[in-house]
């Protein structure tokens, strides 16, 4: 079941005034909702844009002063629109097509990657009514959607016709299918308690002081640390960045792309990265609950947190090896995250955190 909610709350005003011109003109219903669902799909890719662009520039900042070095200083005000001139510079370069590739496999990879990382945010509550459309199975969507970048991934890498873009498609495939399986376990033992798979319902579960999930000890704490970390490897991001090992594969899947296509895959990274940021500040930190500022002020602060944490691991830690990093998902992430799933499941059959 869908219900579409058309950013009631703080955008409630602009979208009634359009709904009040669509009626006025004498459009057919059909018609006003195909408008209604354009304008919105509109304003949330300008703003998903807009935040990557954002965490691109954003990072290098970070990554610049764990480096004590300043980073990008010369454009703008500390650089703050270099990202911008970089993507008109990407937008002009020319779009470089090796003469051996699958035509139709090697232009569809980055536009599924592309589109998949946007799909996500079709049921992401960006604050109290700041909603395309509250699914019941909200998460379980989520979850669903964003496993098309392993797709986009591995046609990439065939597509290509080049034995590194290959490896690095099949490396990336290996990771994100073996790293899902604690992430989505995490996720379940707060699902469990909540029993709805709605992001609303996850999100009103935790109103009140400390009644976020990450505070439920003992399960709380255990899930949020093993989502974070396979959310880190979901993201492709330093520990977990196999699919883009330079000493290895040059820059993995992506080796023969150029010009916006490149920028497509790069923009998506970031956008994912946000994504498994806002699912962690959504189910585990309370969402857009919290006094005083504007609900969505706490839901962008929170989620811009856990993006400042994984900014902070990927510049702080060594990559591993490929061998390494399997070995820690199935031989330790996968048990504990499954243990926790029975520890979260006793507690809720004893009553406890009711």
């Amino acid at each position: 079941m869908i219900s579409p909610v058309f950013a009631v709350g703080e955008l409630d005003g602009l979208f009634r005034w359009l709904n009040e011109l669509l009626v006025s003109i004498g459009l057919p219903q059909p018609w006003q909702d195909v408008i209604m669902y354009a304008a919105l799909s509109a304003t949330v890719f300008g703003l998903l844009a807009l935040i990557a662009l954002f965490l691109v520039w954003w990072e290098r900042k970070i990554a610049a002063h764990i480096q004590q070095r300043f980073g990008p200083m010369r454009v703008g005000w500390h650089g703050w629109y270099q990202t911008v001139m970089d993507a008109l510079k990407l937008l002009q370069k020319e779009d470089i097509r090796v003469a051996t590739r699958d035509k139709v496999v090697f232009f569809w990879a980055p536009v599924i990657c592309f589109v998949a990382a946007f799909s996500a945010y079709v049921c992401m509550p960006f604050g109290r009514g700041l909603i395309v459309a509250d699914l019941n199975i909200g998460i379980l969507y989520i979850m669903a959607v964003t496993t098309f970048t392993v797709i986009s991934l591995l046609m990439a890498g065939w597509g290509s016709n080049n034995k590194y873009a290959l490896l690095g498609g099949m490396r990336s495939a290996a990771q994100v299918i073996s790293y899902e399986v604690p992430m989505v376990v995490s996720l379940l033992a707060v699902i469990l308690y909540v029993g709805s798979l709605s992001m609303v319902d996850i999100v009103e579960s935790q109103s009140g002081w400390f009644n976020w999930f990450i505070f439920r000890v003992p399960f709380g704490p255990i899930a949020f640390v093993t989502y974070t970390v396979a959310a880190i490897a979901e993201a492709n991001r330093t520990p977990f960045d196999i699919p883009e090992a330079e000493q290895e594969l040059v820059a993995g899947y992506n080796v023969e792309y150029s010009g916006m296509k490149f920028a497509m895959f790069f923009l998506a990274e970031f956008i994912n990265m946000f994504t498994v940021s806002a699912i962690a500040a959504t189910v585990f930190l309370g969402g857009w609950n919290g006094p005083w500022l504007p609900s969505w002020v706490w839901f962008m602060g929170k989620t811009l947190s856990m993006v400042f944490l994984l900014m902070l691991v990927r510049w702080t830690y060594p990559r591993l090896r490929v061998d390494q990093l399997m070995e820690f998902a199935w031989k330790f992430l996968v048990p504990v995250t499954f243990a926790n799933l029975i520890l979260a499941g006793i507690l809720k059959y004893l009553g406890y955190w009711e």
